[in-house]
C-alpha cells in the first residue's frame, strides 16, 4: 500500500517522495529492512528515510490545551504534503491505534504524549495537518495490541481508508474495533476543538469495491 502512494504521488506530479517512520523498537533501519517497505519504496521510486534526531526541534503549539510545545520533525512541517498512513489495531492503552496516533511517529518523547493522549493528540494535530490520511484495515489486530498479538488475534477485512479528515478517518476506523469515535477520548476531543468531526453522518463517504 506504501508503494502505491509512493507511484500515485509520483503519477501526480511530486518531484520526490520520502517515506519515514520512528519504530518502536530497534533502528530504523532493519525494520525498513524486514518489513519489506524499504524494497517496495525503491521499485516504486521513492526514498527512505532515515529521521535524523537533529531534526526534531522544539515547536511552539498555539492551540495547545496540554502541550504548549513540542519536538517535533521539521521536515514534516516543511514538506508540500504530508501523508499520514496509519494501520488500525488494537492498543492496550488508547484502545485504537489508527490515524492521529500515527503522529507519534514524528515527535519525540512519545511516553509523555500517551500520558495526557485525551488532549494531546489533538494538541499535535492542531500544528502536524497532513493533507491527506489513509489507513490500512485490510488485516486488524483485534487484541493484545500494540506488539503482543498472533494471527488467531488478526481480523481480515480488506479495507482502506482515504480522508483529508483525520478525525473522520479515525471514527471510521473504530468500527473494525467493534468500537465508535465516542468510545476514544482523544477522537471526542480532537472533534470538540473543531479539529475534525467524528460524525460520520455529516460525512459524504465513498465505498469501492474492487
Amino acid at each position: 500500500m506504501v508503494a502505491a502512494l509512493v507511484r500515485l504521488a509520483l503519477g501526480a506530479g511530486a518531484r520526490r517522495v520520502r517515506v519515514m517512520d520512528f519504530p518502536f523498537g530497534g533502528k530504523a533501519e532493519s525494520a525498513y529492512v524486514k518489513s519489506g517497505i524499504a524494497e517496495a519504496v525503491k521499485a516504486a521510486g521513492g526514498e527512505m528515510e532515515i529521521m535524523n534526531p537533529n531534526k526534531f526541534k522544539t515547536t511552539q503549539i498555539p492551540q495547545g490545551a496540554t502541550m504548549k510545545e513540542w519536538k517535533i520533525y521539521q521536515e514534516v512541517l516543511a514538506c508540500d504534503l504530508l501523508i499520514d498512513v496509519g494501520i488500525a489495531k488494537h492498543h492496550g492503552l488508547a484502545r485504537m491505534t489508527a490515524a492521529m496516533k500515527n503522529l507519534l511517529g514524528v515527535v519525540q518523547n512519545r511516553s509523555g504524549v500517551h500520558s495526557i493522549m485525551k488532549d494531546g493528540l489533538g494538541d499535535l494535530l492542531s500544528v502536524i495537518k497532513p493533507g491527506l490520511t489513509v489507513v490500512d484495515a485490510v488485516r486488524t489486530l483485534m487484541r493484545n495490541g500494540p506488539s503482543g498479538g498472533n494471527l488467531d488475534d488478526v481480523k481480515l477485512n480488506n479495507t482502506v481508508i482515504a480522508s483529508q479528515d483525520m478525525v473522520a478517518a479515525d471514527a471510521y476506523a473504530t468500527r473494525f474495533l467493534e468500537l465508535s469515535g465516542k468510545d476514544l477520548g482523544y477522537i471526542r476531543s480532537a472533534a470538540e476543538r473543531g479539529l475534525g468531526t467524528m460524525d460520520l453522518d455529516t460525512v459524504k463517504i465513498e465505498e469501492i469495491s474492487l
